[in-house]
């Protein structure tokens, strides 16, 4: 890589001038001959430009990471942990910035941003690296006389990661630390939406002494991504794949996997529900649904977008909830950002089909359905939060992800009702109770077909030590804690006679 180029991306700058994100590579920065435009959605312009690997690009990614992984997985598990707490250390030390480049190629606001995701991301690593250490097999005893045995933990090889836009600094760290802390080596092939700051990750774990080829950067065109992507899955050193994004693209991804035999894991898309019982405190459940349905815009798998309300509260639930959002309510400030043009589209047209088919809006702009915008949200892709009532269950926005600050509700007569409504359109990543019951909370929970249900706390909950990960369409596997390091181990079982 240029230079020049290497100091525009490397000393924080976030203008636009003559910065060109690299790949990573090997451990080194390249640019490439092919670059795609990046365009911010606070501005609704290019922020920076991006390099666009290839397929070959993709192959020597591969075998980068090929090459290093003996040494890795034969470091002591110490060393490896040392090195993934140093990462932890530097992305601390550069928190403020990584959480600007997430606002500025993402739109995430300051909150969400600098005191929720990249924070969480490094509190995430740091948990990762110390669980290092405990990675043991077993030793059973077998049935024949004279034999034993025992069971080896073991790293795979080349574990191949897709990531999303939305949270990058959790899921490039989740991602990249789950598969290294495991004696693995790894490829992230970054969203073409956030390349910068997957680009900052590797960067991280580069100055931290990762070796060379350890973790390798890739972004590309959108157009180039099935190609890319494929060629990588069908290499015979990739031996795992985990994507992390829509169930749409997670579905051909699996399909690619099954057809060259590798295992996948996948954490997929959400519809996720909040049950509020008719004995639910409604400061409690008010509050939390709204932080449920708003954090990052709502563009989050696990943000609330069914409110389900059971009849004898719902009067005083939507009371309290018009009043608590009136007064966040504030005429001068600009709404939340969401990630692109295209996205507000789609979200618009969520909203018309609901209000055509007899849905109402409990809260939102009245021109929330529209589809063009006036002159001065050109200049940027905003969203005002909107909160629409009567939902009904074929309406698209009851049945598709909305991944913005978009909730519908509906009303039923009992918690039977509710918990069937709940586990209906195939997703299950995460949902919500809300009871001052914990007895009549545990029993919905066990009903529920999800990956995750907190009582009484908003349906946006990851934290280090509580694995994470969906049933049915939301997919399968899991991330954290020691099962998202028994995702990327091997068994291996040795016997022999005494």
């Amino acid at each position: 890589m240029a230079s020049e180029n290497q100091a525009s991306v490397g000393d924080g700058s976030h203008g636009t001038s003559n910065v060109v994100v690299p790949l990573i590579i090997n451990g080194k920065e390249e640019t490439g001959t092919s670059t795609f435009d990046v365009v911010s959605p606070y501005t609704n312009t290019t922020c920076w430009k991006a390099s666009s690997a290839t397929p070959r690009d993709a192959i020597r990614a591969v075998e980068a990471a090929e090459a290093a992984f003996p040494a890795w997985s034969q470091k002591k598990p110490t060393e490896r942990r040392d090195i993934l707490l140093r990462a932890a250390d530097i992305l601390e030390s550069r928190l403020e910035q990584n959480a600007e480049l997430m606002r500025t190629e993402m739109g995430a606001d300051v909150g969400a941003s600098q005191f929720f995701i990249v924070p969480l991301g490094i509190r995430m690593l740091r948990d990762t690296a110390g669980r290092i250490t405990s990675i043991c097999g077993s030793v059973p005893v077998v049935e024949q006389e004279g034999q034993s045995a025992i069971v080896y933990k073991e790293a795979m090889g080349v574990i191949l990661g897709i990531v999303p836009w939305n949270a990058p600094c959790v899921f490039g760290i989740r991602s990249a630390a789950c598969a290294l802390a495991a004696g693995n080596t790894t490829v992230l092939k970054s969203s073409e939406l956030s390349p910068r700051c997957y680009w900052a990750i590797g960067r991280a774990f580069e100055d931290a002494g990762l070796p060379p080829g350890c973790l390798n950067i890739l972004s590309c065109r959108p157009q180039d991504a099935p190609e890319v992507v494929n060629t990588m899955i069908g290499h015979p050193a990739v031996r795992k794949v985990n994507f992390t994004g829509s169930t749409a693209v997670g579905r051909r991804i699996a399909r690619t996997c099954g057809e060259n035999l590798k295992p996948c894991l996948m954490e997929l898309g959400g519809k996720n529900s909040a049950i509020v019982c008719a004995d639910a405190n409604l400061e409690t459940a008010v509050r939390e649904v709204l932080a449920g349905s708003l954090l990052n815009s709502g563009q989050i798998c696990m943000s609330t977008d069914r409110i389900i309300l059971h009849s004898a509260i719902a009067p005083a639930f939507l009371a309290s909830l018009k009043e608590a959002l009136a007064s966040r309510s504030d005429p001068s400030a600009e709404p939340p950002t969401l990630v692109s043009a295209a996205s507000k589209a789609r979200v618009q047209g969520l909203i018309s089909g609901a209000l055509s088919s007899g849905a109402h809006l409990i809260h939102g702009p009245s021109e929330a359905s529209a589809n063009s915008c006036n002159a001065g949200e050109e200049r940027s892709v905003r969203f005002a939060p909107v909160i629409l009532g009567g939902a009904k269950e074929d309406m698209r926005v009851w049945q598709d992800e909305a991944f913005a600050s978009l909730a519908a509700c509906m009303i039923v007569d009992s918690e039977e009702e509710a918990v069937k409504m709940a586990n209906r359109g195939g997703y299950g990543l995460s949902a919500s109770i809300f009871t001052e019951d914990l007895r009549k909370g545990l029993q919905l929970a066990k009903k529920l077909e999800s990956g995750a249900v907190h009582i009484n706390s908003m349906t946006v909950q990851d934290e280090p030590v509580l694995p994470h990960g969906g049933v049915k369409n939301s997919g399968w596997g899991r991330f954290n804690a020691t099962p998202g390091l028994e995702e990327f181990l091997v068994t291996k079982t040795v016997t022999w006679q005494d």
